[in-house]
């Protein structure tokens, strides 16, 4: 591939754009290029980064006491590497909720319960470029963080930071395609939410104790839903080397469970 070509292809890291530096050992750090800036690493003197505009994604860089690679982020790694304040949804069970709830470009989903941002970031890109995450959350102070994360991501244009209290009613009425919930008491949100969620659309609440995905899916039960599903996700890494392949010691276990339903119409049926 030519100079040229390289350019066109959009793999040239440029004034602004997000780099992962990352080393063998898994070490890595998530850098915004900007000319004038260093950032600190672990194996050496501070790095220049004003250096990387130009060059490839993929280039190895040589620092004091080890080499480092230029790469592009990926969603898993901008998830990872958000500025947190509290605990965030990992990768595996945001991938899992976006596939079973049918988020896809143009959705629109109502988020409660913003956090970190982490869980927004994986549904706003999957939203763009025609849909839009609404995400609500009580506090005025810990979204500011998320509105950060989601803005250095290149995402802002399609999400919208809202404040509301528990069980407030929303604006929108029969407007979402999926729900997701990730607050310690969303059944107390489940009428609302009914509300404001499309007929056949989907709804997903991830909590962290079996008591209250019980809690949750009775509620849903009541309240006319159907595919009311629970969901654990388990993540164990193998270690792959010639001769000596074996899982890891440590795992990411239990994280989150999901709890899945579906709206339906209520008061009208098709006789067939």
């Amino acid at each position: 591939m030519t100079e040229t070509e390289i350019n066109q292809s959009g793999n040239i890291i440029r004034d602004g754009d997000l780099v992962l530096l990352w080393f063998e050992g898994q070490t890595s750090y998530l850098v915004e290029v900007a000319p004038g800036k260093r950032v600190g690493i672990h194996c050496g003197r501070p790095l220049s980064v004003e250096e990387w505009i130009g060059r490839e994604f993929g280039k190895k860089i040589i620092c004091e006491h080890a080499a480092g690679y230029l790469l592009k982020p990926t969603l898993d790694d901008l998830m990872m590497k958000a500025s947190r304040e509290s605990g965030i949804i990992y990768p595996k069970d945001a991938a899992f909720l976006i596939v079973k709830a049918g988020i896809q470009p143009g959705s629109k989903v109502l988020e409660i319960g913003t956090g970190s941002g982490s869980l927004t970031l994986a549904l706003a890109t999957m939203v763009q470029p025609a849909g839009r995450v609404y995400t609500y959350d009580r506090r005025t102070d810990i979204p500011q963080n998320a509105v950060r994360n989601i803005s250095r991501a290149g995402l802002k244009d399609y999400v919208s930071f809202c404040q509301r209290q528990s069980a407030e009613p929303f604006p929108e009425k029969d407007f979402f395609d999926a729900v997701v919930l990730d607050i310690p008491t969303p059944w107390e949100e489940v009428l609302v939410v009914k509300e404001a969620l499309k007929n056949g659309g989907r709804l997903v609440s991830l909590n962290p104790t079996f008591n209250q995905i019980e809690k949750m899916a009775e509620t849903l039960k009541r309240n006319g839903f159907i595919r009311v599903e629970a969901v654990e996700l388990l993540e164990r890494e193998i270690l792959a080397r010639e001769g000596k392949t074996r899982p890891v010691q440590r795992m990411v276990s239990h994280t989150e469970f999901l709890v899945f339903a579906a709206k339906i119409a209520e008061n009208e049926s098709l006789f067939c």
